[in-house]
């Protein structure tokens, strides 16, 4: 079975080495960025299956911005935004997009069952459009 290429997104880099870990422990391959900016090249650059993003990030940028870069240039991908505290909005906006919002911190068994959920009903391989 082909193991599934995860991006995380998070400006904490303990966060981010945190699910770098869990993720790699079960059976997911993982690319991690800090900055939107950085995100973005990634999802440019290379076969990206699920993007596990945090609302906030400390570029300017923000998880939804990275979400909706990420639906340009694949067109389906699955994702899930985490977030400490979400706005009327930021919640409005990402369930338009059909994205789970969890709030952290959130449990590795919860994080797992969902990732799971979302990449096997989606059923795709995601290769990035050539522009």
């Amino acid at each position: 079975m082909d193991r599934k290429h995860i991006l995380v997104v998070d400006d904490e880099l303990n966060i981010l080495a945190t699910y770098k870990a869990i993720l790699e422990r079960n059976g997911y391959n993982v690319s991690t960025a800090s900055t939107a900016m950085e995100a973005r090249q990634i999802l440019t650059e290379g076969k990206i299956d699920f993007l596990l993003c945090d609302l906030t990030l400390r570029d300017r940028g923000s998880g939804l911005d990275v979400l909706e870069f990420a639906r340009k240039t694949y067109d389906v991908i699955p994702a899930i935004l985490l977030t400490g505290y979400a706005s009327e909005e930021d919640c409005d906006r990402a369930e338009s997009l059909g994205v789970p919002l969890l709030y952290k911190p959130v449990e590795v068994e919860c994080l797992l069952a969902t990732i799971g959920d979302l990449v096997s009903d989606s059923g795709l391989s995601h290769v990035p459009h050539k522009h």
